[in-house]
């Protein structure tokens, strides 16, 4: 009996000392708690388009702040089953599960029991480390208490759900909700609630990305507690036990609308002003982007790329490995091969494990051997054959690209090689509503709408007419087009039309709709190279990027993209400059405005930089090419009279252009090699460019009417076509002879001969 009360006592005392030690001497040393009574979570930067879609987000840590009213129930019921089910009925510290801690330590070693509550592992993920010591237990201890003492319950709950790492860089339930599953914290199902809230005690071991079989022990442990303390009911333990989860590839938080080379831009505009608190603060970008021009963009320069590239045949496998005969070993290397070649979206990387008569089977790495049979082994047929050459031909270990159709059956495909861009502005306003700056951004950042500088081709052409509308010619003059060689200064050019035809006298606009090469040229000579120079300054492009010769009117310059959409700009808005602009406003954490863009006012005097009688004759014009000319398809096939634009393709058709507007908009879509060599012999802007354009259009154009042009002040008509007022009573309907010699100045003529565009 003495003996017991002695180890009492010694008990008490070991108590009465630990109490003075944390209270004495722990306590007055815990941190203050401002960073959890004052949150300021870390939120990413975040790129909308206009109609709010996201599609781009930039930070170290995955974010969504989500407020514990917001959470569903069954959210925090799920969390609270695995993590701390008396969390509301303690003040920091639960005693009966401490005590289970206790007894577990005893058994195994310090460090192998748990017992933290929701509160200590806050105090723990703010303040502490996680490793395992004695004395940074009774500082959790402490701090627990400590917020308890300061938050309400709710709030230690809306720390801790938003706070916690839970995997592949998710920080928070909101966001690990968008990381795995791809949708809001309120939309997930009752099995998927129970497999996030497995993931705080080990975001590792219980990843469903990289350990789908211990992430599903989890889930199933968590959703047994749920059921234990009558959560959920029989029927719905049930149901999530047998519902199977899909998660996102990789575990990747996906955007709906592909607009990577958009959300770039935004990105490093906003880093420019606001640096590294760009992506810690919270900022949200919003674009000019229209989500449904934007899906219309991107599948219509993916779609039409592919077209091209199936059209010049198979390049063969991208390379071969070694397959061991050692099963794990194969697997390991085909792991290997495909870890290097990043899946394009729906051309999959995958290695050839057998070649039989009439089938390949390849492996993706997911296990599941893909067969390709029939109608999806044509396009590879050429490496099928007994005659391929051994660095074209299909055989084990070939490493090739694979893509599935809406009903199931695998192909055989290959990752385009040639470069692509598309851009569309609003033509008022100058405001981008699509951008596609390649093919695929994560093979390829280089952003070819902004940064390719490329020949233009006969897209150039209508610039050059417009500086012939201002001295006096018409869409009705007269142009003789036959052959033309001139000579200076020892040179000789003798440039040619593109189908080496010529059709003499014609009109002016003839001329344009058919890109009349030689008729441009005489047109250009009889202006001046040193008038029509300096006139393409009104339309935005760089002078020292256009040559200061002849080859101007073939376009031998240098333009990108959206420097050739904001020209177009001016014939589809009555004359007016537009600079393409991107962001509409950036806004911070709390919705405050930080930058707004006031776009232009329409029809502002300021901004015009063309006589309007002009825009409007050339837009006349620009409809003729889209009628009758060059660029008759995108009329025919999209049914509007609306429809204006030019075709360009340059010398060997290296680039490919279509430029053009209807209803409002100017897009321009170009395609070319980054290393510039010809896209075919029989490959023109018609062919490569603009089907790109024309499949936009139709999405684009949707729901908008077709565009009457008034007519301005100025401008009559003479015999059906349009001339400047002023130019009637001098000179009625011009005619240009060139049969009649004039001097050329050598300095016009190019160096290099002959230059051929369409």
């Amino acid at each position: 009996m003495r003996g017991f009360i002695i180890a009492g006592c010694a008990a008490l005392a070991a108590a009465v000392l630990l109490a003075a030690y944390l209270f004495l001497y722990v306590r007055p040393r815990l941190p203050e708690l401002g960073v959890i009574t004052d949150y300021q979570p870390k939120i990413p930067l975040r790129v909308y388009t206009a109609d709010k879609v996201l599609i781009g987000e930039f930070g170290e840590e995955h974010r969504d702040f989500v407020p514990i009213a917001q959470v569903p129930d069954m959210m925090k019921k799920a969390l609270l089953a695995i993590e701390d089910s008396r969390f509301y009925e303690h003040h920091g510290i639960d005693f009966v599960r401490a005590g289970g801690a206790v007894l577990s330590n005893l058994r195994h070693g310090f460090g192998h029991g748990g017992g933290s509550t929701i509160t200590m592992q806050v105090a723990r993920n703010f303040f502490l480390t996680r490793e395992k010591v004695a004395s940074r237990k009774l500082n959790e201890i402490m701090l627990a208490l400590k917020i308890e003492a300061a938050l309400s319950k709710e709030q230690i709950l809306e720390l801790y759900m938003n706070q916690m790492y839970l995997g592949q860089r998710s920080f928070g339930f909101g966001s690990a909700a968008q990381t795995y599953f791809g949708k809001p914290l309120n939309e997930l199902s009752i099995a998927e609630m129970a497999m996030l809230a497995g993931l705080p005690q080990n975001p590792s071991r219980h990843n469903p990305i990289s350990n789908p079989k211990k992430a599903h022990a989890r889930q199933k442990l968590v959703l047994k507690r749920m059921r234990e303390l009558d959560y959920i009911s029989e029927g719905q333990y049930q149901q999530a036990l047998a519902q199977p989860l899909h998660f996102n590839s990789r575990g990747k938080q996906g955007f709906d609308t592909h607009a990577e080379y958009v959300a770039e831009l935004a990105r490093q505009a906003v880093y420019a002003q606001f640096k590294e608190d760009s992506y810690t603060k919270g900022i949200s970008v919003y674009t000019t982007i229209l989500k449904a021009d934007q899906d219309a963009a991107y599948a219509s320069t993916r779609r039409n790329v592919i077209a091209y590239d199936q059209r010049h045949g198979y390049r063969g496998p991208e390379t071969f490995i070694d397959l061991p005969a050692d099963a794990e070993q194969r697997d390991d290397a085909i792991d290997a091969a495909l870890q290097k070649r990043p899946d394009s979206d729906g051309l999959i990387a995958a290695v050839v494990t057998e070649v039989a008569s009439g089938k390949v089977v390849a492996d993706t790495g997911d296990g599941d051997a893909k067969a390709i049979t029939g109608e999806g082994l044509r396009f590879a047929a050429p490496a099928l054959s007994a005659k391929a050459s051994a660095g074209i031909r299909l055989r084990p270990g070939a490493v090739i690209r694979i893509s599935q159709d809406g009903k199931g059956n695998w192909a055989i495909t290959q990752v385009p090689l040639v470069a692509a861009a598309f851009v569309s502005l609003d033509a008022d306003t100058g405001a981008y509503h699509a951008m596609v700056g390649g093919f695929d951004y994560n093979l390829q950042k280089f952003n070819h709408v902004t940064q390719a500088w490329r020949q233009p081709g006969s897209a150039m052409k209508p610039f050059v007419y417009s500086a012939a509308l201002e001295k006096g010619f018409s869409p009705a003059t007269l142009i003789n087009d036959v052959p033309l060689e001139m000579q200076a200064g020892g040179k000789v050019w003798a440039p040619q039309n593109d189908d080496f035809k010529f059709d003499g006298p014609i009109t002016m606009r003839y001329a344009l709709a058919q890109s009349k090469n030689v008729a441009s040229v005489r047109i250009l000579r009889a202006l001046g190279v040193a008038y029509t120079h300096d006139f393409l300054e009104k339309f935005g492009f760089d002078p020292a990027r256009q040559p200061n010769n002849l080859t101007m009117a073939l376009g031998t310059g240098s333009v990108t993209p959206v420097q050739m959409a904001g020209a177009y700009a001016l014939f589809a808005n009555g004359g007016h400059q537009v600079e393409p602009y991107l962001i509409d406003r950036i806004v911070d954490a709390r919705g405050t405005v930080l930058m707004q863009t006031k776009p232009p006012t329409p029809n502002d005097d300021k901004t015009l930089a063309l006589d309007p009688r002009n825009a409007f004759v050339m837009d006349s014009m620009l409809r003729e090419v889209a009628r009758t000319g060059t660029g008759a398809a995108a009329t025919k096939k999209l049914g509007r009279s609306d429809i204006a634009g030019k075709t360009g393709t340059t010398s060997d058709a290296v680039d490919g252009w279509f430029a053009g507007y209807s209803g409002g908009i100017v897009a321009v879509a170009w395609m070319g090699y980054d290393e510039p060599k010809s896209l075919g012999g029989r490959e023109f802007g018609a062919t490569l460019a603009m089907p790109i354009w024309i499949d936009y259009m139709r999405t684009a154009l949707a729901t908008r009417p077709p565009i009457a042009r008034a007519v301005p002040a100025g401008l009559s008509q003479v015999d059906g076509e349009w001339l400047y007022d002023e130019f009637i009573d001098m000179n009625g309907v011009k005619t240009l002879d060139m049969d009649v010699e004039t001097p050329t100045d050598p300095a016009a003529l190019p160096e290099t001969v002959p230059v051929e565009t369409n």
